[in-house]
């Protein structure tokens, strides 16, 4: 008898895409146990048109947990001049942390929601990709350079109450209920590269 497969629902979403930047993506990618590799090289299993992701950027890493009969999953950073914000946490080069039902992550003025369903089978899993029109991750500052500088930051009329056209904190709105009842994710604020990337400096010694 078959065993069904673990699903990995990925949402992606980029402020500004150019056209080719979901060119490559399928809606649907089987995959054997190997690292599935993002990046924007020919090598990559999903492959995104950025100017500033890497060729092999970050990857999904299945593996066997101990006494465990389900597929868990690492996500491992693989970009030497970039990093990787997952659920909270910087990932630089080759470092890697271990996954959740649900996982927001963001690299290179890129977010994606990573939602894990279990399935019983050892030998391969299931991605299943969709393009979300809105943003996924809320960002307090376009601070980022690139395509982020470009975002219009007009500040309302003070009183107001309202945000500018184009600024990303009309998600601080509360949240409308998902259609048919599905489960709801919940918007974190995600910490701009330049801060993320910011080399780590070494305690001054006192005098």
């Amino acid at each position: 008898m078959e065993r069904p497969l673990t699903v990995l629902r990925v949402s992606l979403h980029h402020p500004m895409p150019g056209p080719d930047t979901f060119a490559n993506v399928p809606p649907q990618l089987e995959h054997d146990t190997s690292p599935l590799l993002v990046g924007r090289g020919l090598g990559a299993h999903l492959r995104l048109q950025l100017p500033r992701l890497s060729r092999q950027h970050l990857s999904l890493e299945p593996y066997l947990e101990k006494g465990s009969a389900r597929l868990a999953f690492n996500l491992k950073a693989l970009s030497r001049k970039g990093c990787v914000w997952v659920n909270g946490l910087t990932l630089r080069f080759l470092e890697q942390v271990p996954l959740s039902t649900v996982n927001r992550v963001a690299f290179s003025g890129m977010q994606m929601v990573v939602h894990i369903e279990g399935g019983t089978s050892l030998e391969a899993f299931v991605c299943c990709f969709q393009l979300s029109p809105s943003p996924l991750i809320y960002r307090l500052q376009a601070e980022e350079t690139d395509e982020w500088e470009i975002i219009p930051q007009e500040q309302p009329p003070s009183g107001s109450g309202q945000q500018a056209r184009g600024h990303l904190g009309f998600l601080d709105s509360p949240s409308q209920p998902s259609p048919g009842g599905a489960p709801e994710i919940q918007l974190q604020r995600e910490p701009p590269d330049s801060a993320l990337c910011e080399p780590r400096r070494p305690p001054r010694s006192k005098p």
